[in-house]
Formats: structure tokens, sequence, C-alpha cells
């Protein structure tokens, strides 16, 4: 005590030396005004009652500011807590309470947002136990990752990859709107994890109907509020859309399917003046300069759409990414030659299911698959499992400003969807160890992600495929995931 009284007395005596004014901590501040500015009070103000709370003890927080914040948030530890109350005050100020129990851990971290109707702002803190101070847990790097990851895993000291989801129709719903989207960013990124978000226009329409420009407009509003808000501030990266490719990830509009050049045009306003900012990559960096923007994966295997540029091997999925990936290149190289930024992707999320069923096979046990080029004559050539990864690459590099980028495998595991069969069914133990080994070779391959770990939306659907249920064949798979991470390389 007396230590912490000389530490005051000093700090007394060094503001008066400097001519300045000694403000009080609010919410665990202190703020020293130099010269002769009158002293003025930090806002909002964040008061707890009671005000040294025990682990487990419900406590009342009041959060006093100058403006009618409208939206407001509270949350512990990343977890959104219900608004009590809230009033209008004399002298011009606004206050509003919340009611919650504190962590029984020693130290939780309070954070007042406001404006969540577009994108939370961050607008003051409160520390409650100094541990809650402490850094985030930042592992060892590794190409290791999941679709959603569980809270409760043990990634063993290792920072791996998370694969999050949310609809922009479902923007404010349970589960997949933003603000369960934040709780599950938190989550992860407190671990160490790096967190890739894929977002969706709608459950079962990956990406706004080609030429639906209001669905656009509300699709890219979405993007631009998860883009400003502070809580996602540690997202990696966005992914747009996935596997819009197949009529399945159309369902709204089948009659106007996600075309490569639509796609495009949604990313990068390919085929508009090159001074529209309508598209996805100029709205997201317009907001937030440093996350990544990335390609979202063509479904492989898939006939439903093709491509009117043709690929070495001539089917619809390689022709569609081929496509895909031209329009890009092109709209990314007409706004350069315009003198604005480069509106290429920061990379491209991929999917690369193993087929262990293959005929190419011949007999090689399915452990190996990964390790193997299994090409198809009657498909042209092209893989027909996990190494279909490599056609991806050989697209991508083809075009100037596509050439090199980072490649993320955000699905991978042993199911073929034009065959069917579920990991829990036909998973051999080693096939993640030898795609996890041929990946680490693959330095333009970032991140090799299982689908899925485990999905907390209240749905049994991917029971087969996650690695937490553990159920059939699976069981091999998760310990087969526990040991790479506790091995590292």
């Amino acid at each position: 005590m007396r230590r912490r009284r000389n530490t005051v007395l000093l700090l007394f005596l060094l503001v008066a030396l400097l001519g300045g004014y000694w403000l009080l901590p609010i919410a665990g501040q202190v703020m020293v005004m130099p010269g002769d500015t009158a002293p003025v009070l930090l806002w909002p103000q964040m008061r707890l009652d009671p005000s040294s709370p025990q682990p487990g003890q419900f406590v009342t927080l009041s959060v006093t500011d100058v403006a009618p914040w409208a939206n407001v948030r509270l949350t512990v530890d990343g977890q959104s807590v219900r608004l009590r109350d809230w009033q209008a005050n004399s002298g011009s100020t606004w206050t509003w309470q919340w009611a919650f129990r504190v962590s029984e851990a020693v130290g939780s971290t309070l954070v007042f947002y406001h404006s969540c109707h577009t994108g939370c702002v961050e607008r003051g803190r409160m520390v409650i136990g100094a541990s809650a101070m402490a850094s985030p847990v930042r592992g060892l790097p590794t190409k290791l990752g999941v679709v959603f990851a569980s809270p409760e895993r043990n990634w063993y000291g290792r920072s791996g990859w998370d694969v999050e989801v949310t609809y922009a129709r479902l923007a404010d719903g349970e589960y997949w709107g933003v603000d369960d989207l934040a709780t599950r960013v938190y989550q992860a990124t407190t671990k160490g994890l790096r967190v890739l978000v894929r977002v969706d226009y709608a459950q079962g329409q990956s990406l706004p109907p080609a030429n639906d420009y209001l669905a656009l407009a509300e699709y890219l509003q979405y993007l631009q509020r998860l883009a400003r808000d502070d809580r996602l501030r540690q997202v990696y990266g966005y992914i747009i859309g996935s596997s819009f490719n197949e009529l399945g990830s159309n369902s709204l509009a089948p009659e106007w399917p996600v075309t490569p050049h639509w796609y495009a045009r949604v990313f990068n306003g390919y085929g508009e003046e090159v001074s529209h900012t309508d598209n996805v990559m100029q709205t997201i960096r317009g907001e937030n300069p440093q996350v990544r923007v990335l390609v979202g994966p063509v479904r492989p295997w898939n006939r439903d759409q093709n491509g009117e540029r043709r690929h070495t091997a001539d089917v619809p999925w390689l022709n569609y990414m081929n496509t895909l990936v031209a329009a890009l290149d092109e709209a990314a190289r007409a706004k350069a030659a315009a003198g604005l930024p480069l509106a290429a992707p920061d990379g491209f999320a991929v999917q690369a299911p193993g087929r262990l069923s293959a005929p190419e096979l011949a007999g090689r046990p399915g452990a190996e698959e990964p390790r193997l080029d299994l090409r198809r004559t009657d498909w042209g050539r092209a893989q027909v499992g996990f190494r279909t990864y490599r056609d991806w690459l050989a697209i991508i590099n083809a075009y100037p400003t596509t050439q090199g980028l980072p490649v993320y495998i955000t699905s991978t595991n042993t199911f073929a969807a034009d065959e069917g069969t579920v990991p829990a069914q036909n998973y051999v133990r080693g096939w993640l160890t030898s795609a996890f080994e041929t990946i680490n070779q693959e330095p333009q391959v970032q991140a090799l992600c299982w689908f899925l770990d485990e999905d907390r939306s209240g749905s049994s659907r991917w029971d087969w495929f996650s690695l937490t249920t553990r159920t059939g064949r699976l069981i091999d798979a998760a310990e087969e995931f526990d040991a790479l991470l506790q091995r590292g390389r």
C-alpha cells in the first residue's frame, strides 16, 4: 500500500512540474494533459457494482457516455451480454446497464461497442483481474486446420487454422449471424488460431444470383459490416463464397447461376467501368485494408457448369476455374492500367478431397492416395483425388496477377461428392498424415483444413465428417489429427 501511495505522489509531482493536470482513472485509464488545458472527463465511464467482484459473482456494469449510441453491445470475454436497461440522464449523458456473472477464471475483459447494425465500433473496455491482460496464445505455426474448430480442442501449442461460415441473409440470426460469428472468432484467436471466414449470400445460395443487383448490394453491405466490425479485426481473411459452380449452391435462382464472369464481376468488378467500386475487393479494403480477401473454392468434379476458356484438361470444373481466373486477372490489370489500386485477390481457397475408391490407385494402399498423381484419361488427364489441388495451382499460376498467390485448402477429407461415401465409413488410417506431409512440401499452399471438427449449429448432418464426434472410422482420423499437432512438422 505504501509503495502505491509513493508511486501516485511521484506522478502528481511529475505532472505539477510539467504544468499539466491529473485526470482520475476511468475504466482503468489515466490521462495527463500538458500545459494550461482544462481538465476533461474521459468517456465512456464504466463502473462495476460491486467494484471488486469475486469469481462467480453477479455484477452490474453501468456505462455512461455523452452520445446516445444506437445498437450498443457489451461482450464479456468475447460473449455478448443482453442489455438490461438504458436511460437518458440530465446533463446530456446516457447510461446503459448489463448484469452478468463474473467468470470463475481469474480475469475477464469487458468491451463496450456502438453502431453494431453497421459494424460494431469499440468505444471502451474494462479489465477485471490481472490475468485478463495476458496476450493471446502464440503457438508454433502449422498448416493443419479444421472447419468449425471445437472450442474444447487441444491444439498442443500449435497455431493452426479455423474456417468459419456466415450468411448475409442471416446477418442477425442465431449461430450464422455476425454476433455468434464474433464469439467464435474470439474463441479461436485467443487460442492463437488463424481464422478464415467464408461469407455466403444465403443458405443454398453461395453468392447473389447472376444479374441480381439488389442482392449484390445486400451482399456488399454485409461484407462492409463485417470488415468494419472491431470484434472481427483479428480475422485473417474472408473467403468469398464456395462451390458456386454447382446447382446446389444456386438454389434461390437456378435459372440465374453464378457464372465465372458473374463471380469475377462480384469479386473485383470484371466487365464494369474501372472507376466503379461496387465489388467485394474495394468494399472490404475500403474498411479494412489489412484483411485478406480470398477467391472461394470451385467444386471439383462437378459438371453443372462449364467455362468458355478451355483448360488443357477439357472438363467443366477446370474450364470454369480457368475462365474465372482469367476474368479476375483481366479486371485487376484494367484497374492497374487506370492508375487504381490493384484489385487482384490476396489468395485462393480450394477444395481437395481424397478419392479412396479410384481405380487409378491400382491396388495401392489408400493411405498413399494423397502422394499419388491419379489422372483419368477420359477426364483429359485431370486429377481424380486429393492432388486435384495441383490442377487448381496450375490455373492460378497461369495468369500475371494471380501467379504465386497463396492457396488455402479449406476443405479436405475422404468424401468425393460424386461418389458419396462419407469419411466415417471409408477413412483409412494414415491418409491425413500423407496429405499433411504432401502439403508441407508445397510452399504455395498455406493451409490444410479438415471438413469438419464440430458443428454446433444444432444440426447433426455433418456427424459423419466430424473429428469431435469420432463416428465410425473417424476415430482414426481424430487420433491422427492430434498426433500430427503434437509432432509438429
